[in-house]
């Protein structure tokens, strides 16, 4: 993180931070948490990997039949023609074929069965015709197929998985095919979260008049509802500066991240960014962005800090734009596919202003032709929650370019993968 000493008013006072230089500098501040746990596999989904796996044995452990069928000797394939072979006996799953198989003779296998040694060819059960104790076959065959060799998969020794890797369904089968039960995963992410704003009433009560019910703090429970990260809910704090400052600074103690929603705007309420203004660790409160447009970043103490709008899809789009990629490296991930962004046609047109980028709400589909289009969904206001539910993707329009046309392309980043 930054010098703690760092004045704010010397950083991005009078001005507006890019979208782009936004994301940068808040991925090359925050470090990645230290630390581990020990977890059977069945629990580690969605954890972050702090240790290589290694292979003690080969996957295969031996060499294997691909498919039901017949073992022999490749030498044994006509070349051209037909021929007959013996059946001298059977092989399956879990029970091997010990007996002596001579040229001219074949086995009847089945699927997973180990190939004896000397063996090389296995013919589908479907290509043959059974005559009795006897197969005939064609000349299409060749040595190799339908075998599974052994260590073809994993060899012994092998690091079959990294430090960095988030862990997904088929890792954790890949762990089990190696007898592994337990692993070493990233200690879980403390994120402290907080809406501030005398306005804001929590579920249960009775709103005053102006007085609207806290949807920030649902939405950002939800998002961070994650396998490697511990919420630490720290719920509605008084709107005052030094009310904020201690609160923020209690957290500080144990939080890797405090979120706080509300109060970073410029006005004389604005109580968020003058405690932390207070404590001179703000990076940069203003990002040339729509929704999210007022948005502090920094530090207290060792934990960052995310001071996020405080309307609700301004909250979600700087959270999934900022904060979330800040939360993943934080993890220790490094491979975890991010959510795609592709271009889509729009179906209406789409208005914009240079020099900012604006993310709206919209929803994708494809056409009769297999294209991706997109529309928005509708009133675009940082207010209006219902834009993000009748979503599916964000509509990204870039820092440089202006209104679209129906019928241009345009960025997309679909909700699948981010939610």
């Amino acid at each position: 993180m930054s010098n703690p000493q760092t004045s704010c008013t010397d950083i991005h006072e009078s001005g507006l931070i890019s979208f782009k230089d936004a994301v940068s500098q808040i991925l090359s501040d925050v470090p990645a948490i230290q630390g581990f746990e020990r977890l059977n596999i069945e629990k580690a989904r969605g954890r972050t990997l702090y240790e290589p796996v290694i292979a003690a044995f080969n996957v295969p452990t031996f060499t294997n039949s691909a498919v039901d069928g017949y073992a022999m000797y490749s030498s044994d394939l006509p070349v051209q023609g037909e021929c007959r072979l013996e059946i001298i006996g059977r092989a399956n799953a879990g029970k091997p074929y010990n007996g002596e198989i001579k040229s001219g003779q074949c086995l009847r296998i089945m699927t997973g069965a180990v190939v004896p040694e000397g063996l090389d060819v296995v013919i589908m059960q479907e290509h043959v015709a059974l005559k009795g104790n006897e197969i005939l076959i064609d000349a299409r065959h060749k040595a190799g197929q339908n075998i599974r060799k052994a260590g073809e998969d994993i060899q012994q020794g092998q690091a079959v998985l990294h430090p960095g890797k988030y862990l997904t369904p088929p890792d954790i089968g890949l762990m089990a095919s190696l007898g592994i039960a337990e692993i070493n995963v990233s200690r879980k992410l403390k994120v402290a979260i907080a809406s501030t704003g005398n306005e804001v009433f929590s579920l249960g009560s009775t709103p005053c008049s102006g007085g609207i019910y806290d949807s920030n703090r649902y939405s950002l429970l939800a998002a961070l509802d994650r396998p490697d990260i511990e919420v630490i809910n720290l719920g509605i704090l008084e709107d005052d500066p030094a009310s904020l400052l201690d609160s923020f600074h209690k957290a500080s103690d144990y939080a890797d991240v405090i979120i706080s929603t509300g109060g970073v705007s410029a006005g004389d309420a604005d109580y968020t960014k003058t405690a932390l203004q207070a404590c001179g660790q703000i990076e940069f409160w203003k990002v040339a962005l729509k929704p999210g447009r007022p948005l502090a970043f920094g530090n207290i103490n060792n934990a960052a800090f995310f001071g996020l709008p405080g309307n609700p899809v301004a909250v979600m789009v700087t959270f999934y734009q900022f904060v979330l990629p800040a939360l993943e490296k934080m993890s220790g991930i490094n491979n975890k596919p991010i959510a795609p962004v592709f271009l889509a046609r729009a179906t209406r047109d789409l208005r914009k202003k240079p020099g900012r980028t604006e993310i709206l709400r919209g929803i994708i589909e494809q056409d009769d032709r297999g294209d991706w289009v997109v529309k928005s969904t509708g009133q675009q206001g940082s207010g209006i929650l219902s834009s993000m539910s009748l979503a599916n993707a964000f509509i990204i329009l870039d820092h440089e370019s202006s209104s679209v046309k129906a019928g241009e392309w345009v960025k997309v980043q679909p909700f699948a993968g981010l939610f």
